[in-house]
């Protein structure tokens, strides 16, 4: 769980001297993974050789979603927790702006000018080879090369970052996305370099786990989560920071009400209260695809398959990271 983040600021406007005439990272940067963590590398190292310091430059809500709203773009991490993870990974600060209909009518001048110049006084800038920016995408790589010379920055342009167990393949939000669709949370973590996560407080359900002897921890995600509905060995995180094994199932229980979509997450070897609490869930592994049962007696006997499934995948997970496996 993050706490305060002192250097998540949310407009270029007022950044304080300290943060002010860095490398800026330009990206949405959703996910932060392996492709931006490269981006990210190339900042840092840029910034460091300049003793100057690194920032992130994002965009709140994703511009997608602004120009669709009826067709919202599942986030791989929210606002606060891409700010986090932009943190971690060694930013000295992150600006996110508002991504509304005044910005969206800014002209590629004007972005750079009021945002890049006087906001941020930026010393240089990193970008994706294929960014746009301004009204109408307006503005080019080629145009952010001219006038970023002209304004007195420089400008790195990266190249699509590879990945690295399938060459030719790239990095992407998307296909991140894509994979958590599919279910395959094996190829989620290894590009996002971490365990999929998902945070919520905890809500009440109508409490079926409990008559069925798995009692759980639910979460109600955002309707356009796009997870695939199913099975999953996961890890709870407390506030505390202290991590929990479970099993949890994402999905409309068609075995009762066939209701809204839930993430419902048994802690295994755990009596506590988590009714109201913010927490994690962190997904290491696929089990199986969410299924009816005929009887609650079924259902059953499969959840007590799923939590040893559970059990197995966590264990294995662990004896690697002690071994150094991976």
């Amino acid at each position: 769980m993050e706490g305060s983040l002192t250097n998540w600021h949310d407009s270029a406007a007022g950044l304080p001297p300290a943060l002010q005439g860095g490398v800026v990272a330009i990206g949405n940067f959703d996910g932060v993974h392996l492709g931006h963590r490269a981006v990210l590398k190339q900042t840092l190292e840029i910034a460091h050789a300049r003793s100057v310091p690194a920032l992130a430059l994002t965009f709140e809500p994703h511009p997608r979603t602004f120009f669709r709203p009826q067709e919202p773009v599942f986030r791989l991490t929210g606002a606060r927790r891409k700010a986090q993870l932009l943190l971690d990974a060694g930013m000295d600060g992150v600006v996110s702006l508002s991504f509304n209909s005044e910005f969206a009518e800014l002209t590629a001048q004007a972005f750079l000018t009021t945002h890049l110049k006087e906001g941020l006084k930026a010393s240089h800038v990193v970008a994706g080879h294929d960014f746009h920016f301004g009204r109408n995408r307006e503005g080019t790589p080629d145009l952010l090369l001219g006038k970023g010379a002209e304004h007195g920055f420089g400008v790195t342009l990266i190249e699509p970052f590879s990945d690295p167990l399938q060459p030719g393949e790239i990095v992407s939000s998307s296909r991140i996305r894509q994979a958590l669709a599919d279910g395959d949370i094996a190829a989620a973590n290894r590009l996002l370099d971490r365990p999929y996560g998902v945070s919520g407080i905890v809500v009440e359900g109508a409490k079926l786990g409990r008559t069925l002897g798995y009692p759980t921890a639910n979460l109600k995600l955002p309707e356009e989560t796009g997870l695939r509905h199913g099975i999953y060995a996961v890890r709870l995180c407390r506030a505390d920071g202290s991590l929990h094994d479970g099993v949890a199932s994402f999905g409309r229980r068609p075995t009762f009400d066939n209701g809204a979509p839930l993430l419902e997450t048994f802690v295994f070897d755990f009596s506590g209260d988590l009714y109201g609490e913010e927490i994690t869930i962190l997904f290491h592994g696929w089990i199986r695809p969410e299924e009816k049962f005929e009887s609650a007696e079924a259902l059953i006997e499969q959840m007590d398959r799923d939590s040893e499934a559970a059990r197995a995948i966590l264990a294995a997970i662990a004896n690697a990271a002690v071994t150094g496996a991976g």
